[in-house]
């Protein structure tokens, strides 16, 4: 049984195209793997994240996203998990999140668990999305990406999980927007340096640039 969860930098660091990357290379290569989603939010009926993974996948939506067992909580507005759920009346419990990723790591080799923006996302007014990761120890997968500000916001992010004594299992460098080549070899060869002295034995991975549904596989190995 193998669980990780899957956050980023920020909000749009691109988590959703790496879990469901990473899910494709898994299932390429016979491995029985599910994506779930933390928490979705502005969105009705099956989580638009789950959706994104299933299309990157090639496979069809699962009785697991359609009871959701792989999205417990889908609230309609888009906003922090926390608000969403007070402005929906939802009172979120992550009992009900936690057994829901055990009941799939029941029937998968491996679940990929998709958070809701970054480490520091409230779940609720006293929890932190990074309170879950701690709680449950779930090695992590970082997803950072090649914007300006990115050195700042992956470097913290690590910091934040060495603190904690969060396993950090993966870092995956988003090349989207690659406005810079310069900028992106240079944030790599900083992350890398970081990693080297802090988290020698986490892999860093590079998510090249998508054109169209041309998905790419990554070295997981």
């Amino acid at each position: 049984m193998a669980v990780y969860f899957v956050s980023g930098i920020d909000t749009d660091a691109g988590k959703s195209i790496v879990t469901g990357v990473i899910a494709r290379t898994l299932l390429l290569k016979g491995v029985k793997v599910v994506t779930q989603k933390f928490i979705q939010t502005g969105c009705v009926g099956i989580s638009e994240d789950i959706l994104k993974h299933r299309e990157i996948m090639g496979i069809q939506p699962l009785e697991v996203d359609k009871d959701g067992t792989t999205c417990p909580y889908v609230m309609t507005y888009p906003a922090s998990p926390h608000l969403a759920a007070e402005i929906d009346k939802v009172n979120i419990d992550t009992e009900r999140i936690h057994a829901a990723t055990m009941e799939l790591a029941s029937r998968f080799d491996t679940v990929l668990l998709e958070g809701a923006g970054g480490l520091y996302v409230p779940v609720t007014r006293d929890y932190l999305t990074i309170d879950y990761i701690q709680q449950y120890r779930h090695p992590l997968i970082l997803v950072s990406s090649s914007k300006l500000g990115s050195i700042n916001h992956t470097l913290m992010s690590l910091e934040l999980c060495r603190l904690r004594g969060i396993e950090v299992a993966y870092v995956v460098y988003n090349d989207f927007p690659n406005d810079s080549e310069l900028i992106k070899n240079d944030s790599i060869t900083i992350i890398r340096k970081y990693l080297d002295e802090h988290f020698p034995v986490c892999r860093l991975l590079e998510l090249p640039v998508v054109e169209g549904n041309d998905w790419p596989q990554l070295d997981l190995s």
